[in-house]
C-alpha cells in the first residue's frame, strides 16, 4: 500500500532511509522546515535543502539547493514544506530525480498529488510531521 498510514510502515521507511530532501526550507529558527530539519539532522539523517530564495546558502551547515534536480546525490525521502499548490510540480520534478517517499507535512497536502503518486505506486505520507514521526518510531 503505497500511502503509508499504519505505524510499521511509517517505521520501516524512516528506518530504511538515510537521505532527505527538505522542500522549502527556511533560515527561520521558529519555522517548521528549519527546527524539524534540525531534529532530523540530529538523529543522524543526512539532508539536502531546496530553496531558490537561498540557493547557496548555507543552513544548518548544508548548502541550499535551486532545485530538487540539483541535488547531486540520490535522495530517499522528499519531505516537503511548501503550500499545496506548489505540491503537483515538486512530485514531477522529485519522480524526475527519483525517491522512495514522497512526504508532505501538516498543511502542505496535495489530494491529488496523493491520488496519483498512489495509482502511479509512488510511497507517500501525507500530513504527519517528519520530526515528529521520527522521534515516536526510532
Amino acid at each position: 500500500m503505497p500511502v503509508l498510514r499504519d505505524d510499521n510502515d511509517l517505521k520501516r521507511a524512516l528506518q530504511s532511509c538515510r537521505t532527505i530532501c527538505v522542500v522549502g526550507i527556511s533560515p527561520d529558527p521558529y519555522k517548521p522546515s528549519y527546527f524539524v530539519s534540525d531534529a532530523l539532522l540530529r538523529r543522524g539523517f543526512k539532508l539536502y535543502f531546496v530553496n531558490p530564495n537561498y540557493e547557496g546558502r548555507t543552513i544548518l551547515g548544508e548548502r541550499v539547493y535551486a532545485s530538487i534536480r540539483d541535488i547531486p546525490d540520490k535522495i530517499d525521502i522528499v519531505d516537503v514544506f511548501r503550500r499545496p499548490s506548489a505540491v503537483p510540480s515538486l512530485a514531477e520534478e522529485a519522480k524526475e530525480k527519483g525517491f522512495e517517499v514522497f512526504w508532505m507535512q501538516p498543511g502542505t497536502e496535495s489530494p491529488e498529488t496523493i491520488k496519483k503518486l498512489d495509482k502511479e505506486g509512488y510511497k507517500v505520507v501525507a500530513g504527519r510531521c517528519a520530526k515528529i514521526e521520527s522521534a515516536r518510531l526510532l
